[in-house]
Order: structure tokens, then sequence, then C-alpha cells
């Protein structure tokens, strides 16, 4: 009876960690399709050039691969260590997504003012070389939300030391519209209006993070039982 229970949850812990490394690798595949073709993209940061999206994916996808094949050999194998090590290392994951959640939501304040200092500190790199990944970003959030510097688009005036904003900031694009009036400018700051499109989101972020933390403890469970049922069956036959 227990060696069935065993097999049982052998199968089933095999096909969620086959499918959690499939994800990895779909992950780590569109982060080193975005390094090779976007250089670093979505950087904004100048205190943290190397947060990047392609960074970001890359390494998370690797991660995730690592503990999915950790947790498929431990399953196949029937392994005490690898399963006490892949339920070690999500868990470990997991505390630390809570940790950065409850961060996040009490320092809101701080963190806000924080990010738009550095982003207009990312501002001065705008343009510049090896800066391609940032300039990049900032002309498709300007572009796409409609917006014009972090707080205003008078940002950019320290930037060019002149009256001028990147053509991605004007109403109607054209070569060197940077140089007209503010009239044919965005006027929106890209700070106020990035944010209000994610608390206007904040539903299906909500649920991405809940489905996140369900596949998590499906796998933790998964993954205590089946030690657990190695541990029985070991004794067993002893």
């Amino acid at each position: 009876m227990a060696r069935g229970c065993l097999q049982g949850v052998k199968y089933l812990m095999f096909a969620f960690n086959l499918l959690f490394w499939l994800g990895g690798c779909g992950v780590l595949g569109v982060g080193i399709w975005l390094a090779a073709t976007q250089g670093s993209f979505a950087t904004l940061s100048s205190s943290f050039p190397s947060l990047s999206a392609a960074n970001l994916l890359i390494v998370t996808g690797t991660f995730v691969m690592a503990i999915g094949f950790v947790g498929c050999m431990g399953a196949l194998k029937e392994n005490k260590c690898l399963l006490l090590t892949f339920f070690l290392l999500l868990l470990l994951v997991f505390l630390l997504e809570a940790t950065i959640a409850v961060l996040f939501f009490a320092y809101t304040d701080k963190i806000d003012r924080y990010a738009q200092q550095d982003l207009k500190k990312g501002l001065h790199l705008y343009g510049t070389q090896g800066n391609v990944g940032l300039t990049n970003a900032w002309s498709i959030i300007q572009t796409d939300f409609r917006c014009c510097g972090v707080s205003n688009y008078t940002d950019w005036f320290e930037v060019y030391n002149a009256t001028r904003v990147p053509d991605s900031c004007c109403l109607e694009f054209s070569d060197s519209c940077g140089l007209h009036a503010p009239g044919t400018w965005w006027k929106a700051p890209c700070y106020e209006t990035v944010k209000s499109w994610l608390q206007e989101n904040l539903l299906a972020v909500g649920i991405f993070g809940l489905c996140t933390a369900l596949v998590q403890i499906l796998g933790l469970t998964f993954a205590m039982t089946m030690y657990c049922q190695v541990v029985k069956a070991d004794t067993y036959c002893a």
C-alpha cells in the first residue's frame, strides 16, 4: 500500500517538476533572445545597470530550471537528499518573495522617492554610448504611455541643458520634433502614469502572484509528501 502511494506521488511530482523545468526553459529563452536582440532591454536604473528585463529573465529562468531539475531527479530516484534540497530551495524562494512583498507595502513611500531620484539620474545616460537598453526602454515607455520625463517633461531640460526633449515625447513623431514648442509634447509624468497603469491592473498582478504562490505551495506539498513516503518505505523495507 505504501509503495503504491509512493509511486502515485512520484509520478505527480515528476510531472509537476517537468512543467516547472519547461517553464524555466521558456523564461531563459526569452531572456537570451532579449539580450541578443535588444541589448540590456528595459534597463532604467543608473544605480543597478545590470537590473534589466533580459538579465532578470535569464537569472530567473536558470534558477527555475535548476530547481525543476533537482525536483525531477529527486522524484525519479526517490532520493531523500534531493527531495529535501528541492523543498528547502523552494521554501527559501517562497519566503524571499513574501518578505519582499511585505517590505514593499511597508515602505512604499520611501521606495517611490528613491525610484524617482534614481530614474532621474538614469535620464542622463539616455542616448549615450553603451546604454542602448536604457535609451530603448525610455523611448518605448514614453511612446506607449504617452508621457514625458519622470515627474515632468522639464526633467529632460537638465539632461540636454536646453529646452528640448527626446523625439519619443512628441504628440506626433517626426525627426527632431523634440526641439519644437512644449505644446507638441506629452505632458503626463511617466512615473505616475506607469504607476496608475499598474494600479489599474492590480487585480491581474494579484491573481498572477496568487497563482505563483499556489504553485510553489503545491510543489512544497509534493516534495514533503514524497519525502515522508520514501522514509516510510525505507523503514518498512528495513
